[in-house]
Parts: structure tokens; sequence; C-alpha cells
């Protein structure tokens, strides 16, 4: 699908890889509507850009925005699933300093599959709903994440991101029949505001474990996400983007 031809949702597009994916779309002349909870980010946002506020992990607040989406833009045939955090942990560990023996909280547990699983879940299932009931043929792209394949200290983030991957081959197979194509991109560590905020060992060791020696930039990304819309006949399918780094 040419870039110019998307009625496009990107979901956590008020900063970090969603800002970038909507701006490279609308410099693209695609119609772009950003949902966020961030609202200084969605107002910091070019003109252009539609924007409203959306919490992924509100099954009415995604209700009453996709329908609004696709007011603004006459139409609706693409989605990009960013939205995300993260809270990191061990599931189980022990502390060094005290022997204490310390759980991953049951609310990073779930305020991470509400709004990486759930919430994207339930973004794809409103939005083809629009699609199919409109005899409408369009493009989901999941922003899953290398850290599927299992990674210490997230298995929260692990668990919605596997599912997520796993979901996009279920997704392609049920919503082909309705000309829908539903792919993935895996980013591995990328520098965005979520990264700027770490310290500079923790930077530096990320760096020494990719052997393209480097962390990813937006663009990178990007590129990834624009090869699923520009390819007719690419659906069902995960692209890691990460350096050759291995977790």
């Amino acid at each position: 699908m040419e870039l110019d031809k998307l009625k496009v949702i990107v979901t956590g597009g008020a900063s970090g890889l969603g800002e970038h994916f909507a701006k490279q779309l609308l410099a693209a002349g695609a119609q772009v509507v950003v949902g966020d909870v961030n609202e200084e980010g969605l107002a910091a946002l070019p003109e252009g850009i539609h924007r409203r506020r959306l919490n992924v992990a509100d099954q009415d607040e995604i209700a009453s925005f996709v329908p609004w989406a696709a007011k603004q833009m006459g139409g609706l045939n693409a989605l990009i699933n960013n939205a995300g955090i993260i809270r990191d942990g061990l599931w189980v560990g022990k502390s060094r300093k005290t022997g204490e023996i310390r759980r991953m909280s049951r609310q990073d547990w779930d305020l991470v599959i509400a709004i990486n699983l759930t919430g994207a879940a339930l973004m794809v299932q409103e939005v083809v709903a629009h699609m199919i009931e409109r005899d409408e043929p369009g493009v989901i792209v999941n922003i899953s994440s290398i850290a599927r394949h299992g990674n210490r200290g997230q298995s929260n983030y692990v668990a919605a991101k596997a599912a997520l991957a796993a979901n996009t081959r279920t997704w392609m197979k049920e919503f082909a029949p309705y000309g829908i194509r539903v792919a993935a991109v895996a980013p591995g560590a990328t520098e965005t505001s979520m990264t700027a905020n770490m310290n500079q060992k923790a930077l530096d060791m990320i760096k020494a474990s990719v052997p393209l020696g480097r962390m990813g930039q937006p663009e990178d990304i990007w590129r990834a996400v624009k090869f699923i819309f520009d390819c007719d006949y690419f659906t069902g399918e995960t692209i890691d983007v990460h350096g050759g780094a291995a977790l």
C-alpha cells in the first residue's frame, strides 16, 4: 500500500518510536491520527497530525477513539500498534544485601499486560471490525520486541511482546479473507526518550552486546515498518531489527 494512501492510527505516538513513525507518515503524505496518554507530547506534534488522548488499557476509550479517528481521516486502513510501557524487575530474586526474597509485584505485571498486550489486542479488534464492516482492506503493524525471545528482568514485557508476535500470525490467518494484512516489527535496543534516562554504564553494555556496535535509531525501525506497508505480499511475520544482537 502506498504511504500517501494510508489513513493510519499510531498509538503511543506522542514520543519515541511512535512519534517518529507519525512524522514520517505525515511527510510521506499519509493521513495520521495519534493516540497517547501523554497530552504534552500530543500538543507538540506537527500541524497536520490529528491527535487525541487515548489510554489503550481502557476499552471504552478505544471504542470511541477509533470511529473518531476514521471520521477525521475520512476512512481508516492502517494501524501501528505501538503504545507500550516497561516495569522491569526479576520475577523472583534474592537481595544481595539483606537476603530478602523479592517478587515482581502483581501491579507491575498487570499494568504491562494491560497496555502492551490487552490494549494492543483491543485496538486490533476495534480497527479490524471497522475495516470489515466497511469492506475496507488494510494493514496492521504490531510493535513487538526482541525481548519476546526471553530477557532477564522482563517477565511481564516478554509475555506481552511474545504474545503480540504470536497473535500477529493468528490474526493474519483470521483477517486475510477480508484483505487485511497483519505483520510485526521487533526492535532491539533503540535510542528513544525511554533509553535516554538510562545510565551510561548500562548503555555502554548494551552497545557492546550489539555486533554492529551501536544502538538502533528510530529511522532503522521505521524502515522495517515502511517495508510492511510497501510490500502487499508480506503478512504474518515478525521482522527483528536489532543489529545482530541476541538475547
